[in-house]
């Protein structure tokens, strides 16, 4: 069994939809987070305290997204941009440089203890574009992987979690736990 320590529910479903038929649960907590540029270094501090309520196999993710034209800004601190500005307006400021290019990146941590530590990384590229869609949450809307000619908003649930870097990240742990007999 594998507890994903989340506050937030569309990460929780995606995951599991990730993790199919594996057990996995949810720790429904907002855990202190850490501001850093490192996404290591966050989820780390995370596991820590996460530790401190649920004794081994958690795991905590965080998603960032980078703006080319922004040196990589958001990064992980594009949840404030999210609640700040929304969406539509991290376009605008890629549409104010002339600058499109993105990066989707989730990292995965996952610990038997603090001492035991594994981080699984998934990274999409592609392209900034006005908000279209209604499924997926956060900057979905606004992010065309490369190859692709929708958002992640615009796809569907089974579709996105093919391709996307949740998935790529998760599937990466899927494979750890696999190797070291926590599998189904």
């Amino acid at each position: 069994m594998l507890y994903l320590i989340t506050g937030n529910k569309d990460k929780f479903l995606e995951f599991g939809a990730i993790l199919k038929g594996f057990d996995v649960r949810q720790l429904d907590m907002d855990l202190q987070e850490i501001q850093d540029l490192d996404s290591r270094k966050i989820i780390r501090a995370k596991l820590v305290e996460g530790l401190k309520h649920k004794k081994g196999n958690v795991a905590v993710e965080d998603t960032s997204f980078h703006l080319k034209c922004m040196n990589g800004m958001p990064g992980p601190l594009v949840k404030w941009f999210l609640k700040s500005i929304g969406p539509k307006g991290i376009y605008q400021i890629a549409d104010s440089f002339g600058d499109y290019s993105a990066e989707a990146r989730c990292t995965v941590g996952y610990a038997v203890s603090k001492d035991d530590v594994h981080f699984f990384e998934g990274r999409v590229f592609g392209k900034v574009v006005p908000p279209k869609g209604t499924n997926g949450f956060g900057w979905d809307v606004i992010f065309v992987p490369n190859g692709h000619s929708e958002t992640f908003g615009e796809m569907e649930a089974e579709k996105k979690n093919l391709i996307s870097h949740r998935s790529l990240a998760v599937n990466k742990l899927l494979d750890f736990l696999k190797r070291a007999g926590k599998g189904r």
